[in-house]
């Protein structure tokens, strides 16, 4: 395929539709005031809880989860780490947790917690939906959770998500979201005929070879690439985000050396907006592929369906080739991932053995199993109908103004700030860190390990507190985040603060 084709996003055959529901996202943060917090942030002394509190937040574990600290030392004999889920937060060890409902967890020794980790996102609805749950419980009852051959759902999903989703045509069902990143490189490799992939720094795009780059932190390249060779990511770039003209450069060079496949980011900005891009950052980066000849790859496993049915594709009223979905997709349950995109784009992931048509192989034998299939059209369906999307969203939003309230009312440097039901709660800073270049990565080094401590700790009071968060810098809220759940929730995070 000639990479100067004039690549334009393509709605043919969509359906018409309803006047959508008011978004998700209730207004776009201000970036520049964010940036600015963010440098005040990490030019101070660190403010994390005092020793001597720190001390009573770690006796909780040793007194009330006795029973989840015998399954995390067991689990570090057979598991390396002692847990299988990068998510499962491990200070001082991992809670293990028995019973998920709603917009609550309880663990083995039954303790109650407020879930702000949400599995890391897809429960877009709350824990364990007893509407999806009766409609998988049916599927498995009549013909079991896979069997390799067309299945009426997997239809039915797939219409649902090309209705919704404007820059969807067609979609593709894989495993999770690492297992369609890697497909959709292939196929922006495959459909171009080109191999270059820009990447936005500081993004996770899942943990194939090719990019396991440039993760979490901006500048850091090959940083986190152990026993991954050379090779596999020769042709993986990065740029800063909201940093256009770097990404105009390397546009620039690689038309000199072939052309570039694709562009592939997250629209809230890498790591679900914890770096944030300037509003009309993806349209302008949309006109920057069109002019080079490259693809866009829009990263929704996050932002598929919890920034509303469109997606940020339909908040952003930008349109990428190709879509990565995960998460939501299945409503919380497993085997979650997709590529979906223009129709001329995706019909080079024609599926089938023998087929000679030109195609980027990709397969599966558990893709768009019947369980997973089931569960994510009731889960979509259910969302549409409930707008959970944006009832999520305003208990972000109401979450978010009373931690800003606690915040300023004990005079504490953190910062905080929604896109919807995506909360960011920054008070060690350490994922904001300058890493630009070498030479200022190895100059934080050392306070970025103090900086991770510090996040830690605070993921670890939240818990003691009864709030599990992801990581402690990242809240999930959900349709079962109800006023009263998030006032509890603020009184719990006051208590937090008051021991800084």
């Amino acid at each position: 395929m000639n990479a100067t084709l004039e690549l334009k996003p393509s709605t043919a055959g969509k359906p018409a539709t309803s006047a959508p529901p008011a978004p998700a996202i209730s207004a776009w943060p201000d970036t520049g005031t964010l940036y600015r917090r963010f440098d005040a942030l990490v030019r101070q002394p660190m403010r994390p809880i005092r020793k001597e509190n720190m001390a009573k937040v770690m006796r909780y574990f040793d007194e009330r989860c006795q029973r989840s600290k015998k399954v995390a030392e067991a689990a570090k004999t057979v598991i390396p780490g002692g847990v299988q889920h990068n998510l499962a937060f491990n200070h001082p060890f991992p809670l293990a947790m028995e019973r998920a409902e709603g917009a609550h967890l309880t663990d083995v020794d039954g303790n109650r917690y407020i879930d702000f980790l949400q599995a890391g996102g897809p429960t877009l609805l709350g824990s364990n939906d007893p509407l999806v749950r009766l409609k998988v419980n049916e599927v498995l009852e009549q013909c079991g959770p896979v069997t390799g051959l067309l299945h009426e759902y997997e239809v039915k999903l797939a219409e649902l998500v090309c209705q919704d989703m404007p820059g969807v045509d067609m979609l593709r069902l894989l495993g999770s979201g690492t297992e369609a990143v890697m497909g959709a490189v292939r196929l922006a490799r495959a459909y171009t005929g080109n191999k270059w992939i820009i990447k936005i720094g500081g993004a996770y795009h899942g943990w194939s070879d090719q990019l396991v780059y440039g993760m979490r932190l901006p500048g850091t390249g090959r940083m986190e690439a152990v026993g991954i060779p050379q090779g596999s990511t020769a042709h993986t770039q990065e740029c800063n985000p909201n940093d256009l003209e770097a990404l105009r450069r390397k546009l620039r060079l690689n038309r000199l050396r072939g052309g570039t496949a694709a562009v592939l980011l997250e629209p809230l900005g890498p790591e679900s907006g914890t770096r944030p891009v300037h509003h009309d950052y993806n349209r302008q980066v949309r006109a920057l592929c069109d002019e080079f000849g490259a693809l866009l790859i829009f990263d929704e496993v996050v932002t598929g369906f919890r920034v509303g049915p469109g997606g940020a594709q339909a908040y952003f009223n930008v349109m990428p080739d190709i879509t990565v979905l995960g998460k939501c997709l299945a409503g919380g349950y497993p085997m979650a991932g997709a590529i979906g995109g223009r129709r001329d784009v995706m019909m080079m992931l024609v599926g089938g053995i023998g087929t000679t048509s030109k195609r980027a192989f990709v397969g599966g034998t558990l893709s768009a199993n019947p369980l997973s299939c089931v569960a994510g059209y009731h889960a979509l369906l259910e969302a549409k109908r409930t707008d959970a999307a944006g009832k999520a969203g305003r208990a972000g939003d109401r979450l978010r103004r009373g931690l800003e309230s606690i915040i300023d009312r004990l005079g504490l440097p953190y910062v905080v700030y929604n896109m919807g039901s995506i909360v960011h709660l920054q008070t060690s800073g350490v994922l904001l860190l300058d890493t630009s270049n070498l030479y200022k990565l190895w100059r934080v080094k050392d306070e970025a390990k103090a900086r991770k401590h510090m996040m830690e700790e605070m993921g670890a009071a939240y818990s003691a507190h009864g709030l599990i968060t992801l990581a402690g810098s990242r809240i999930y809220t959900s349709l079962a985040d109800t006023d009263d759940v998030v006032d509890d929730a603020l009184n719990r995070f006051e208590d937090v603060f008051k021991l800084v």
